[in-house]
């Protein structure tokens, strides 16, 4: 076998293949059955920052976090169903269920009064925190003052733990090369590239909004594979890559591109948790059928070591393919 082992946000991971956060990621259970089966680590399911403050502070209410009605009850009955009290209870007996990391995750958008909830999540024994922040508050600020919040909720955290943080991040952005460059200088030790929310759809028969693809598709891979590629050379921190992963060989193209660690997330709901053993000997079988010994020696093999190999996943692919007749 080659040696799969890698560092991601400072610690030690048998392989690079993280089982993502998800609803399949809040049970213990299910945690123990992705250690045996060979994932790396693991991401808990995300707890929301309005859980947090509606939970801690007894005064505040859905609507007054301006939050649309539906959304509210739904967010009100979330909170009773997975409290803050139940997500430490989580992390603290994952550690003692499992040997691999486990990363705890706090859907935020916002450095407020809920990053003081980020030390009992340390206190828990969470190995590290990732957080998944989305800022999409468009009408009422510019882009300026939008990713000037990022770099706010990373200060405010990072001042408040000693735990490793990883941003996970969307595209969403006005420049995404200068954004991520400039949000792996904040001192954080990984990024998570990218984040895949919700996309709506409209059912035109009734005449409501209703849900995209849950699950991610392969083609998805493509996003990550682009920006990891232009900028894994220039990103000063540990790069997780993660959308449309759905076998070995997405593992492997993310790592070649420069990925540090990849998740997993929609193939394992599709396939199965005993999945994520698949993929991880397919990565392995792969090294081995190329002569590779280690993982280490492919990272970031076609990623952006010089501003030639940076323009092939720019302007230079994008003149070869769309200019042919």
């Amino acid at each position: 076998m080659a040696d799969l082992t890698t560092i991601y946000l400072g610690m030690e991971l048998k392989n690079p293949v993280i089982a993502g956060s998800s609803g399949l990621t809040n049970d213990v259970e299910n945690l123990k059955e992705l250690e045996k089966y060979g994932a790396g680590a693991v991401v808990l399911k995300s707890i929301f920052e309005e859980q947090i403050l509606m939970e801690t502070q007894e005064e505040v209410r859905a609507s007054d976090l301006g939050i649309h009605p539906e959304a509210a009850g739904y967010l009100t009955t979330m909170t009773k169903e997975h409290s803050v009290y139940r997500y430490l209870d989580l992390i603290e007996k994952a550690k003692k269920a499992v040997s691999i990391p486990v990363i705890a995750s706090v859907n935020c958008l916002t450095d407020g009064e809920w990053t003081t909830f980020a030390k009992r999540i340390q206190e828990a024994g969470a190995d590290a925190l990732e957080l998944n922040i989305l800022i999409t508050d468009y009408k009422e600020n510019d882009s300026r003052t939008i990713e000037k919040n990022y770099f706010k909720i990373v200060d405010k955290v990072m001042g408040i733990v000693d735990i490793p943080i990883a941003l996970k991040v969307s595209t969403l952005f006005s420049n995404i090369p200068q954004m991520l460059t400039a949000l792996s200088r904040t001192g954080a030790a990984g990024l998570v590239l990218f984040n895949r929310y919700w996309s709506p759809d409209i059912d035109l028969d009734e005449m409501t909004i209703t849900s995209g693809s849950v699950y991610s598709s392969p083609d998805e891979i493509t996003v990550p594979i682009r920006w990891i590629g232009l900028l894994s050379e220039l990103i000063e921190c540990d790069i997780s890559g993660t959308t449309g992963v759905h076998d070995g060989n997405g593992v492997v193209k993310l790592v070649v591109a420069g990925a540090t660690t990849v998740q997993v997330c929609s193939a394992l709901y599709v396939n199965g948790l005993e999945y994520i053993g698949t993929i991880v000997n397919q990565v392995d079988n792969w090294l081995s059928a190329h002569d590779y010994k280690s993982l280490e020696e492919i990272r970031g093999l076609l990623g952006s070591k010089s501003p030639a190999e940076r323009k092939v996943f720019g302007r230079a692919q994008f003149m070869k393919y769309y200019t042919l007749k």
